[in-house]
């Protein structure tokens, strides 16, 4: 059979042509798990099949069946073929069954985003909050554990799910356990590292240091990064698992219900632990040290167990590095966050951020993971497919040609607008904040939206394809890059947005209240 080769792509605006691959990658269609099924294509439809055309990164409902097939089939077959180095063809996906697929996790995400809000528009007025100002500096940090942790194990467990690394039992539990264990140790290790990025932010432009509030942010940040991770990293497995049972595409759904408990949980814990640990500082001195020898005494037990599965290993040992300087840039945030709402005038940023940044990092999580699987379907990282992957993209090619990524790209960002008025009208309903919505609030909102989505989409798409090219897992190391510059711009953004609406005399007696 003759080989299979992808035609070039073109972009309408400049007519730059980009190849999505190139003529001397070829797909062994004989050899092809999806070829092995009987009746899967034609003679005709053979020569249609390409790597790169409109093909999903990993399926929709109306396929699945065939997919099962596909599999089943292959299993009867021998072949000499190492499994592993086979080429599974990405199927087609419209942008109508991508919308459908992320449209309501997206909603949800958003409400829960909403919910966030609301009580951090409510805690922040509390004593714990008020005395010991840090504390916001910890709200970006470990609200993006999300997309550190949360959101970074379901792409990973989504693209084994998707790849055929979950099929049995035994395999499940072993990416189960391995995966716990892991997100354990990475989240009492960012929580404590996010709680003395706190403490120095909040040093330095004071010049004020009190050992009880060091210790009280460490106490509070370790115990609820711990329990987050561990609440959200069951439900993230669950989801992933009943996808699959459900033919749904596990990278369209995961991220954004991680995103939609994520923030909620986090906010809520961080705001009970540290107000229970501040009462309990003046009374038991000794509490908020306990606390933090018991989390960090409970570490070498993940790690034993984490160093047990193959794959966690790997992350263990080389995967720090995104989730620490995601920490650190998610932490420059909270200190924007912090000196915002502490002028009485920006009260009404509070309830906002959570919304804005969440948006925002759960569309990009959504669009990394589904270009990190398309990745994973053409070989395995470091193979160059023929994908450009260690250019800048152009921006038209990332935006507007007929390649299924770019179809997801067109897709996600088209929901900004739509989304945030809903869960603008939704605050607005619940009488939350301090602002009022007059119009050209809302200009000024969704123009910061806007250019927050479209400048992390356009990054994820050239940082996914530069990290594969260099030999790394996206799935590992993306996702926490992305949806920390995420929380930067968000919470920069609309803070900018705030200082540009008091100076043009935008202002109401509800601010401040």
């Amino acid at each position: 059979m003759a080989p299979v080769t992808e035609q070039m792509d073109e972009c309408a605006s400049n007519g730059v042509a980009h190849h999505v691959l190139e003529s001397h990658q070829v797909l062994d269609v004989e050899h092809s798990p999806l070829m092995a099924t009987p009746g899967f294509v034609g003679p005709k439809e053979t020569q249609l099949i390409g790597l790169g055309s409109r093909a999903n990164t990993k399926g929709v409902q109306e396929e699945d069946s065939l997919l099962e097939n596909g599999s089943q089939s292959t299993e009867g077959d021998d072949h000499t073929v190492d499994p592993a180095s086979e080429i599974v063809a990405p199927l087609k996906e419209t942008s109508f069954s991508i919308g459908l697929q992320v449209l309501f996790p997206f909603l949800l995400a958003g409400f829960g985003t909403v919910a966030a809000g609301m009580v951090l528009d409510i805690v922040q007025h509390w004593d714990v909050f008020t005395e010991v100002t840090e504390v916001f500096i910890l709200v970006p940090a470990l609200l993006g554990l999300k997309g550190n942790l949360e959101m970074t194990l379901a792409s990973r467990l989504s693209t084994a799910a998707n790849i055929g690394q979950m099929e049995t039992s035994k395999e499940k539990w072993a990416m189960i356990i391995g995966n716990m264990a892991l997100i354990q140790v990475q989240a009492t290790v960012v929580g404590f590292l996010a709680s003395i990025a706190a403490v120095i932010f909040g040093w330095i432009p004071d010049g004020i240091f009190r050992i009880d509030h060091a210790v009280l942010l460490c106490a509070s940040s370790v115990s609820t990064a711990f329990i987050a991770s561990l609440i959200l990293g069951l439900v993230m497995i669950g989801v992933i698992i009943g996808s699959k049972k459900l033919g749904i595409n596990p990278d369209n759904v995961a991220t954004p219900i991680a995103a939609s408990l994520g923030d909620l949980v986090t906010l809520a814990l961080l705001s009970g632990i540290s107000w229970g640990l501040y009462k309990e500082m003046k009374n038991h001195v000794f509490m908020n040290p306990i606390v933090c020898v018991l989390f960090i005494a409970l570490l070498p037990i993940w790690i034993v167990i984490a160093r047990r599965n193959p794959a966690t290993r790997e992350v263990l040992a080389n995967g720090w590095e995104p989730v620490i300087i995601a920490m650190a840039i998610s932490s420059v945030g909270g200190l924007i966050l912090d000196k915002t709402v502490s002028n009485p005038n920006f009260a009404g940023m509070a309830v906002f951020t959570p919304v804005i940044n969440g948006v925002g990092g759960n569309l990009v999580a959504v669009q990394a993971s589904r270009i990190s699987t398309y990745l994973h379907m053409l070989g395995t990282p470091g193979e160059d497919p023929g994908l450009g992957i260690r250019k800048c993209p152009n921006p038209c090619w990332t935006f507007f040609s007929s390649d299924v990524n770019s179809r997801s790209t067109r897709v996600l960002f088209l929901l900004v607008v739509p989304g945030h008025l809903v869960f603008l009208y939704t605050i607005n309903s619940m009488q939350g904040g301090h602002t009022t919505m007059t119009l050209i609030f809302i200009v000024f909102y969704m123009t910061a939206a806007l250019l927050q989505v479209l400048v992390l989409l356009y990054i994820a798409n050239w940082m996914v394809r530069w990290m594969w090219g260099r030999g790394m897992d996206p799935d590992n190391f993306s996702i926490p890059y992305l949806t920390a510059l995420g929380d930067l711009l968000g919470t920069g953004l609309l803070a900018l947005s705030f200082h540009v609406l008091w100076l043009i005399g935008d202002r109401d007696t509800d601010v401040g209240d």
